[in-house]
């Protein structure tokens, strides 16, 4: 088993993410064209790990391995995966899916740094499916509902927790870019 534990949401995430932010970015300067909390944590009242989620956007591919130089001289990890995987519909050069993943140093809360470059497709994918379901509460319970039952599945890691998962965003993703053209939505 896992133990891969989906709480009820916390009000103080978005603070909780404003501090963290503000530490990367003193350490990134100018390298960070922006820096996001993303995923579940960033969604009000939905369920999810109590780790935060947040993007680094840089400008081009070099500078993702200039953040991860930076971040692990301030004691931070780097972890696999160097690609997310590739959305049904959306362009399947791998370009489009590059990504430096980073976590906290030990004994500090939980984060995981996702260094995406500006204007790829999984740069905007973060953007766009936090932002729909912050639109759509509905679809956020039923998402929260299914990370619930999948965390109480038998699953070996946490990378098979994620790629159980992989689909069912991809299915909220996909009525997103509908939702987002329709709305002249924008990261």
């Amino acid at each position: 088993m896992t133990g891969i534990v989906i709480v009820r949401a916390d009000e103080s995430w978005p603070a909780q993410f404003e501090k963290i932010a503000g530490a990367v970015s003193h350490l990134l300067g100018e390298t960070a064209q922006r820096i996001d909390h993303i995923g579940s944590t960033s969604v009000p009242g939905l369920a999810a790990k109590d780790i935060l989620d947040m993007q680094v956007t840089v400008g081009t591919e070099p500078e993702l391995d200039d953040v991860v130089e930076r971040m692990v001289a301030a004691d931070w990890e780097v972890r696999p995966p160097r690609r997310d995987h590739p959305v049904p519909g959306l362009p399947a050069d791998d370009v489009q899916w590059v990504k430096r993943l980073v976590v906290e140093p030990m004994y500090r809360r939980r984060v995981n740094l996702h260094v995406r470059v500006a204007g790829r497709a999984n740069q905007r994918y973060a953007l766009l499916f936090r932002d729909y379901l912050r639109s759509h509460p509905e679809t956020a319970a039923a998402y929260g509902e299914f990370k619930r039952r999948a965390a109480a599945l038998p699953i070996e890691s946490v990378g098979d927790y994620a790629d159980l998962k992989d689909p069912v965003c991809d299915l909220i993703y996909l009525p997103a870019e509908e939702w987002a053209a329709r709305t002249d939505w924008t990261p």
